[in-house]
């Protein structure tokens, strides 16, 4: 015999740490949209929100979108999505929260106007964006299609993108094939917070001529992660995919399988090639959700067809961006160029660096209750001395409510900063200063002096990149030292730290990019005249005898007797490589890369001059050394500029007539004063009581469950018969309103609301316009738990939800009890146990755990 029913445990996702860390953003400033037409869509909205403790007023329902998951018009896109999302930002209050938007699959991916087309999550970050006029279409890369926010390590909401025309958000597609999947990716975006992965991230350089053009951004991302002394990105040559245990990979293939624990949680990984975007519709292209099934947290590809812009692509500096403890929506958006025409998938949220703080609020605790003008005395604590905390807001419910301190950097501070043991060069603060500007000033001081630091100094958002001027002096030697002091400021809220007391040496190697163009003629020539760091010359020429021959086979030539050379073959010498003839793409050119043959900056001074007959051109002209990648040799350090203090007290006087009277979550969050901006909060719940009015909300069912197709009633009473209204809020905002009416009856369909768990309450409201606000009630929506019966084989089954853990029990005998069987995690939306029959009668239960 079967049980056929059993209800799970109730899930406190509400119930939220004393100190919990989101970098750059939390649940508190995600908007989750969901396809009311897909179950699977809204489970998916439910569960990101009980995971990432969204606010139920966070929730968009799109309700009229039926035409499919794949593409829509830039009309559609407008009115079912982009125009209720602006709305719902208005009404609902949340104009000073909304950075981040997570599409919960079946909505579609491509925008799409004739030739057209964009990505939804790029039009939701900076608008639909046409092709530029030049005849090129898809493949041309228009102006206003760069984005601004790229590369400036600054806070999203200081450096939304100047092409947008709207509110801008970093959206990204949270979807797969099937929902355990899109649940995989969920659930391994959450592990991935503050796990400070060790995983090595490569950079492969495949065969590929025309998709392996972003080798020449490996050394930069490798660099800047070596200065902050995280040596587990490197670059190699490799067409294979067979790994495991990665933290990042980027490559260039149009087809590849990767192993299902190729990724760590919080894992980028892309390649770059055409029609990975295609995420649901059939190409001659792997889709890049073959990265979130092998376990990354995040990918990245092309809905049409883009050319081989590396503008259009993730520049693997992404990974630094995480290293400094970005959220992976906020690198992934800072290292594409131009994501016009690619589609940003997975988890924003994932941060695997993010450094929590500590926090408390000792002076409040749960269930007090409070009014008039209350003083509240949350504190919080730096994770490090480097990440002071800068700034602290109070969300009510959810929704921000007011600011509570700030420490931004005092004028009047002065930072210094000593180079090769010379006198400190000084920079005093301004007023209003932000950590950008600072930067930027202190950068414009250092580099009055670079004529004797033999220093220059680069800001980028909140960090000084530095990088040393003297080509034979190894970084070893050059040495840093920096401070601050409280100047005529009343205290000391900026601060100044070096990466490493020395600058560190490349490992890149210095490179010249030779292009050859037109049509030679017989008898035409190239000659190549290198002077090696010893000052000996080497001259090397090839000379076309032959009609018909083209570009490429003279340059092709040509990089063959450089590598065949004798007197180039030394660690003095040089290499050529990377050969590509342009000639079967309709054009006469061909380019190669001349390397020098040892790492670091001195080896990449020898010189090279590129000479031809008349008919043809070469370039570079004149003679120039192998440099070409300069910003990737001289020796680096980094300066960061931050704000605040290692421990943030809040003296916070809060009018409490503001908010309704009754039950409320406080939750007071504190920023790191970086530009990273990691968040910590401590939550707690009070009732508000400054008037008389107040209301008891009540549900049926009882209890902590329901099953999916039942209705679930409400009703709410309240002490006064003199009410203008009553309205219940759940998950997408209100459920219904009732005027003029001291009790309120509400029926809320289960099914429209979706698996998953679901806050209920009221706020009642008077003719004199006081409201109150009840207490919160949770249900766990589950699907009602049925267990059906096959013979062959023998097997027991039941509808479950994705990652959810569920127990079977059985007895043979009811009087003696049940005794646990399985324990079992649900992968699918079925799930089955397969048994052995035996003679004797046996009795089965299945409950959720919890």
């Amino acid at each position: 015999m079967m049980s056929l029913r059993a209800l799970g445990l109730l899930i406190i996702a509400a119930g939220l740490a004393a100190a919990t860390a989101w970098a750059g953003g939390s649940g508190l400033n995600v908007l989750v949209a969901v396809n009311q037409h897909s179950t699977n869509s809204v489970q998916l909205g439910n569960d990101y929100c009980a995971l990432r403790g969204v606010p139920p007023q966070n929730v968009l329902r799109l309700t009229n979108w039926t035409g499919g998951s794949i593409a829509w018009s830039p009309a559609d896109f407008q009115t079912q999505l982009l125009n209720p999302l602006l709305g719902a930002i208005a009404s609902r209050g949340l104009a000073h929260q909304a950075q981040f938007v997570v599409l919960s699959m079946d909505i579609p991916y491509r925008v799409q106007d004739g030739g057209n087309q964009n990505s939804t999550t790029s039009a939701l970050f900076y608008g639909f964006k046409t092709n530029a006029a030049n005849g090129l279409g898809s493949c041309s890369l228009p102006d206003n299609s760069s984005n601004s926010y790229a590369y400036s390590e600054l806070p999203f909401s200081q450096a939304p993108p100047n092409t947008a025309v709207t509110n801008s958000f970093l959206a990204m597609m949270l979807t797969d094939t099937n929902l355990g999947a899109a649940e995989n990716t969920l659930c391994r975006g959450v592990a991935a917070d503050a796990s400070y992965p060790t995983q090595t991230v490569y950079l492969a350089k495949t065969d590929d001529v025309l998709r392996n053009v972003r080798f020449v951004e490996f050394d930069n991302a490798v660099f800047e992660n070596q200065v902050i002394s995280n040596f587990a990105v490197v670059r190699m040559v490799t067409d294979s995919t067979g790994f495991t245990n990665l933290f990042g990979l980027q490559t260039g293939l149009r087809n590849y399988s990767l192993n299902t624990n190729a990724f760590v949680p919080g894992a980028l990984g892309d390649t770059l090639t055409s029609f990975a975007g295609d995420l649901l519709e059939a190409s001659d292209q792997t889709p890049v959700l073959a990265f979130l099934e092998a376990g990354a947290s995040g990918t990245y590809g092309t809905v049409v067809e883009p050319c081989n812009y590396t503008q259009k692509f993730p520049d693997p500096v992404d990974y630094f961006y995480q290293t400094r403890g970005f959220s992976l929506a906020e690198a992934y958006y800072q290292s594409v160029l131009n994501p016009f025409e690619g589609v940003f998938v997975g988890e924003p949220l994932a941060a695997p660096f993010a450094r929590p703080g500590g926090a408390s609020w000792n002076s409040l605790t749960n269930g007090s209750i409070v009014s008039g003008t209350a003083v509240w005395n949350p504190a919080f604590t730096a994770a490090a001395t480097n990440l002071p905390l800068a700034q602290a807001d109070l969300f009510v419910d959810g929704t921000w409510f007011q600011r509570m301190t700030n420490l931004p950097p005092a004028a009047g501070n002065v930072l210094s900063v000593t180079l090769n043991g010379g006198s400190a060069i000084n920079y005093t603060v301004s007023t209003n200063a932000k950590l950008a500007s600072v930067a930027t000033g202190l950068a414009g001081v250092l580099n009055l002096q670079s004529n004797v630091t033999r220093v220059m100094a680069i800001p980028v958002g909140d960090r000084i990149e530095l990088q040393s001027l003297d080509v034979f002096v190894p970084g070893s030697n050059v040495m840093v030292s920096v401070g601050a002091a409280i100047g005529s400021a009343s205290n000391l809220t900026t601060h100044l730290q070096a990466a490493r007391p020395r600058f560190l040496d490349t490992m890149a190697t210095g490179y010249q990019v030779v292009t050859v163009t037109n049509a030679p003629l017989v008898g035409d020539w190239i000659q190549a005249s290198f002077i090696k760091t010893n000052a000996t010359s080497v001259t090397l020429a090839v000379t076309n005898a032959m009609a018909g021959t083209t570009v490429g086979t003279m340059v092709k030539n040509l990089v063959n007797l450089i590598d065949a050379s004798p007197a180039l073959q030394s660690a003095d010498g040089v290499v050529a490589a990377d050969f590509f003839d342009a000639d079967p793409y309709g054009e006469s050119a061909a380019q190669f890369f001349v390397y020098a043959r040892t790492p670091g900056w001195p080896a990449s001074q020898i010189l090279a001059l590129w000479t031809t007959s008349t008919n043809l051109l070469a370039t570079p002209a004149g003679t120039a050394p192998l440099a070409d990648n300069v910003n990737d040799l001289r020796p680096k350090n980094h300066l960061y500029v931050s704000a605040g203090a290692n421990l943030l007290a809040v003296d916070y006087s809060c009018d409490t007539t503001a908010m309704a009277d009754g039950w409320h979550q406080l939750s007071a969050v504190g920023y790191e004063g970086t530009s990273v901006a990691t968040q910590t909060r401590v939550v707690r719940t009070v009732r508000v009581q400054n008037t008389s009015l107040s209301a008891a909300l009540a549900a049926l069912p009882s209890g902590t469950n329901a099953a999916l197709g039942e209705s679930l009633q409400f009703t709410v009473t309240a002490n006064t018969t003199n009410l203008a209204r009553i309205e219940l809020f759940s998950t997408g905002g209100s459920q219904g309103v009732v005027s003029n009416q001291p009790v309120a009856v509400f029926a809320i369909s289960a099914s429209y609301l979706g698996l998953g768990l679901h806050p209920f309450y009221a706020v009642v409201t008077d003719q004199a316009g006081n409201r109150y606000q009840t207490a919160t009630i949770w249900y766990d929506l589950i699907p009602a738990i049925t267990l059906t019966l096959t013979r062959t084989p023998p097997m027991i089954a039941w509808p479950a939800m994705t990652n959810r853990q569920y127990v079977l029990l059985s007895t043979t005998n009811l009087a003696t009890g049940f005794q646990t069987n399985a324990i079992m995690m649900a992968t699918n939306s079925v799930m089955h146990w397969q048994f052995t029959p035996t003679n004797r009668a046996a009795f089965y239960r299945v409950r959720l755990d919890p």
